[in-house]
């Protein structure tokens, strides 16, 4: 079952969610949710009940592009877009508003319809503005735009209303250059192509939401990446996606982004697990997920966080990237009963009610509450007061091989 919304982070109890997966797991049902779409911020994470497996979501080796030519070919360019359309852009006049702010960023009411008509605008991006930029080019008149950015922003194809590049600041200077030095700047652009195998691959998405977990900090969330970005999905047809000109753009299928494009994935490898292991419980299966999930992207390197450029960590990514092909054999699995979640609960202070709406149990013990859940990722807290600190976690491990196998165990130490 793959549920892709949540609620404000409440207790357990609060939360519909929460209460009805684990009604879910009790019968054997495996619930992954989406980990919410309000990163990267820290503590921003939903759906982050133990019994829940929560998704963050991890960009594809897929990319959407169009290849710009300056001055007949004095320089080219491979930007990002997702225009839907094959327009022709030849030898079109380029306008940069050098030397006034308001028009460098495509400020609402800046461009003059007198400068830009027919033209490409060239624009740095406004982290205020983004879509609002390009309303201002559509709303002066201008024939496109290429705007300079890093952000991942521009990765809607509602914003693609109008023939519309993104290039990288590195790039967006090199164009700028052009613009200022060029008697007539001239460009041509080439819409419609599709990058596979584009490098680096995975990364956190920016705006996938982080842990720590609101809820139960000792329990590591999200638990893994799965694909959730520029996702090809269904779309209701008579719902105009966008607009291209001033025709509406009707669809059956289009590109979204969000953990509710990678919820469904996990819960897809969930589905394929559950058919070859019917035995398995879902936290077997989450198990199965987190232990076969990879940290390396396609370049050999750490997976990165997309917001910051640089290695993302397990609040981000939590176990990593699911692996479907891997998580059909894993070797050993961190199993969990029902029992274990009420104690974890009774480990949390919950009162009887509380703990009776969760599980709708009338009868239950608190004897063994304990917070330390057989959970097949780690994660310790520590006080700004604290610089050493010893903690024991204990895991039992079931072996799902045939034949008996050794395990050995590494540890890497985290970077300063």
């Amino acid at each position: 079952m793959s549920l892709s919304l949540g609620f404000e982070e409440t207790t357990f109890e609060q939360n519909p969610i929460a209460v009805g997966a684990f009604a879910a797991m009790e019968k054997g049902i495996f619930v992954s949710c989406s980990a919410g779409n309000s990163g990267p911020e820290g503590y921003t994470m939903l759906n982050g009940a133990p019994w829940i497996t929560t998704i963050g979501a991890g960009t594809i080796d897929r990319d959407y592009a169009a290849d710009v030519t300056f001055g007949g070919g004095i320089l080219t360019i491979r930007g990002r877009s997702v225009y839907p359309e094959n327009v022709l852009v030849s030898n079109v006049s380029l306008y940069f508003g050098h030397g006034n702010r308001s028009k460098e960023l495509c400020e609402d009411f800046a461009l003059d319809p007198k400068d830009v008509a027919g033209k490409i605008v060239f624009c740095y991006f406004n982290q205020s503005g983004g879509v609002s930029q390009v309303r201002e080019v559509d709303r002066a008149g201008a024939k496109g735009a290429i705007i300079s950015s890093d952000s991942e922003f521009f990765n809607f194809p509602s914003f693609f209303f109008i023939p519309l590049v993104v290039v990288t600041p590195k790039d967006g200077d090199l164009v700028k250059d052009y613009i200022i030095k060029s008697e007539n700047p001239v460009v041509d652009v080439k819409f419609l192509i599709t990058v596979l195998g584009s490098k680096p691959a995975p990364q956190v998405a920016f705006f996938s939401s982080r842990g720590p977990n609101n809820r139960a900090p000792m329990i590591l969330k999200p638990d893994v990446l799965a694909p959730g970005v520029n996702i090809l999905a269904a779309w209701a047809p008579k719902v105009a996606l966008t607009r291209v000109g001033d025709n509406r753009l009707l669809t059956d299928y289009t590109l979204l982004s969000g953990t509710s494009m990678s919820s469904p994935h996990a819960v897809g490898v969930a589905a394929l697990l559950k058919s070859a292991h019917p035995d398995w419980s879902s936290a077997a299966i989450r198990s199965a997920l987190m232990t076969t999930a990879y940290l390396l992207d396609n370049t050999i390197g750490s997976i990165i966080d997309m917001d910051t450029g640089v290695a993302a960590t397990p609040l981000d990514f939590g176990a990593g990237h699911i692996n479907p092909n891997m998580a059909m054999d894993p070797g050993l699995i961190y199993d969990i009963e029902v029992q274990d979640y009420i104690n974890f609960l009774c480990g949390l202070n919950y009162t009887s009610k509380q703990i009776k709406i969760i599980s709708r149990r009338s009868k239950f013990t608190c004897d063994q509450a304990n917070l330390d859940l057989n959970y097949p990722s780690f994660i310790v807290l520590l006080n700004n007061n604290t610089n050493t600190t010893s903690y024991t976690f204990k895991r039992v491990l079931t072996n799902v091989v045939d034949s008996p196998s050794v395990y050995r165990a590494s540890v890497k130490q985290p970077s300063e």
